[in-house]
């Protein structure tokens, strides 16, 4: 078989394809560069200046650990493993980043020529009329064909690169939305869960309390049968006691409403789904004195923030590309023949080649609109980067402030628990001896439990906190030797 002028198709599609690849050297619009943000010296609220400062750069591959670990609640744990796997909220942010990355596939794959085949094969009727007489007869054929085509538009300017840039930096940020999205509900199952023990550890607080309530009312009553106590002795016994026990009832409603909460967090429904009550609140971590400020690269939203600047940054590029025009290369290549067996012979080769070349010549503006419209998606961009990362900043020095001042309340509220404790047994006992009226126990009871549960609502309000601080620096600080050894609330 002859070498025929079809065959060498496909070398001269190489050779243009080379050719014109050389031509695709640069991109238009602007190279990235990432902006620059807020890059202060140092935390304000930092309880000791130690470490360095390192500018805030997102850096959201860093690993966070379970740095819920630093609380050392087995319980915990074990929920925040379940909010991983079961969360609906992560489950939707995992789903948006596999588009993500199929979409940055998809413009990856613009690189590329475009190849295709095809085979036919029919049997048709025609009529055919003789000269001389007129008759018509019916003339049956078969026709056969096979042939591959190809297209390709070769990136010369840079805009199917430009897109590229735009969905890789796109499906960066959705991975950041999938790390926040994980954080969120693993800071909201930590909020939740410190609140409900919390209630656990105030319920048997208030049962202690309604104890000892109880105790004092027989006291009170026998005396009033005895003639050495009044009426109203009894009474005010009587009402401190069943308003304990209506804080007691109280209880119950919000830890339901909170284990609810933390059962939907976990991808379960509230009826198949419940937590033993312990009483016991989790004791307050150690914060580092000087928290590594380069942990503040840890925060996903930060880096989200960025890499939507660098998509917004491609899109400029790809709507400058529209002012320049586009080629296309098209070919084919293939046999036809009215006999299957004949069909793959060089007489039957037939061949297609050539380029198209396309330019907008007018769009009354359209065009420089859409490069403005990018170009301001971009500064939109920027500024939302800069705005995450001030309010990274505010959110961290929040949270510190918060634990400086919650850690004085505490200390504070820890002697007040002992004196208020201290006053209640002395004047207990100096109603027992006949010294003082009842209504000074009862002030000294109430004394003694308000100032315990306040102790109770700052460990709570230090450990949410604590959290925050943990959320607020994208997932903790340095888990594997944080310490725990904080003794837990007096009460």
């Amino acid at each position: 078989m002859t070498k025929g002028p079809g065959m060498v198709f496909w070398a001269r599609a190489v050779v243009a394809a080379v050719g014109i690849s050389s031509l695709a050297a640069c991109a238009v619009g602007p190279d990235y560069q990432r902006p620059e943000a807020a890059e202060p010296a140092h935390y304000k609220e930092r309880a000791a200046d130690t470490g360095i400062w390192s500018p805030g750069r997102p850096a959201d591959g860093i690993d966070r650990g379970a740095w819920w670990g630093v609380f050392g609640d087995p319980v915990l744990d074990g929920l925040m493993e379940q909010v991983t796997v079961s969360n609906q909220n992560i489950k939707a942010a995992e789903a948006a980043y596999r588009q993500a990355m199929a979409a940055a596939d998809a413009a990856f794959a613009g690189l590329f020529p475009t190849l295709s085949g095809g085979a036919s094969g029919q049997r048709s009727q025609s009529l055919a009329t003789s000269r001389p007489g007129g008759a018509t007869t019916s003339v049956v054929g078969s026709s056969f064909s096979a042939s591959l085509s190809a297209s390709w538009a070769p990136d010369i300017w840079g805009k199917v690169r430009r897109a590229v840039e735009q969905g890789d930096a796109a499906a960066e940020a959705s991975a950041a939305d999938l790390a926040n999205a994980r954080l969120s509900a693993q800071g909201a199952l930590a909020a939740d869960y410190f609140a409900l023990r919390y209630q656990d550890a105030l319920k048997h607080l208030l049962e202690a309390t309604a104890t000892a309530y109880r105790r004092s009312l027989d006291i009170t009553r026998n005396q009033y049968a005895a003639g050495t106590a009044a009426r109203s002795d009894v009474a005010q016994a009587e009402t401190q006691l069943a308003s304990t026990e209506a804080q007691l009832v109280a209880t119950g409603v919000q830890r339901a409403t909170l284990e609810h909460a933390i059962a939907v967090l976990t991808g379960k429904a509230p009826a198949d789904f419940s937590l033993p009550d312990t009483g016991v609140l989790a004791a307050v971590p150690d914060v580092p004195a000087g928290v590594p400020s380069d942990l503040l690269q840890r925060r996903p939203d930060i880096a989200a923030a960025e890499r939507r600047v660098a998509a917004a940054n491609a899109a400029i590029g790809i709507a400058i590309s529209a002012y320049f025009p586009s080629l296309t290369l098209t070919g084919s290549d293939g046999f036809s023949s009215s006999s299957l067996g004949s069909l793959i012979q060089t007489s039957n080769n037939v061949w297609s080649f050539g380029p198209q070349l396309a330019v907008t010549l007018f769009d009354a503006g359209a065009r420089s609109a859409q490069v403005e419209e990018a170009r301001a998606a971009y500064d939109q961009s920027v500024a939302t980067y800069r705005q995450t990362v001030l309010a990274a900043l505010q959110a961290v020095e929040d949270q510190m402030a918060a634990l400086k001042t919650l850690s004085a309340q505490a200390d504070v509220q820890g002697r007040a628990v002992a004196s208020a404790k201290e006053a209640e047994r002395l004047i207990t006992n100096q109603y027992l001896a006949g010294t003082v009226a009842y209504t000074s126990v009862v002030t000294a009871q109430t004394a003694s439990l308000t100032n315990q549960q306040t102790a109770l609502s700052i460990a709570q309000s230090r450990l949410a906190a604590t959290v925050s601080l943990i959320q607020a620096l994208g997932g903790g600080w340095q888990v594997p030797e944080a310490s725990a050894s904080v003794a837990p609330p007096q009460g």
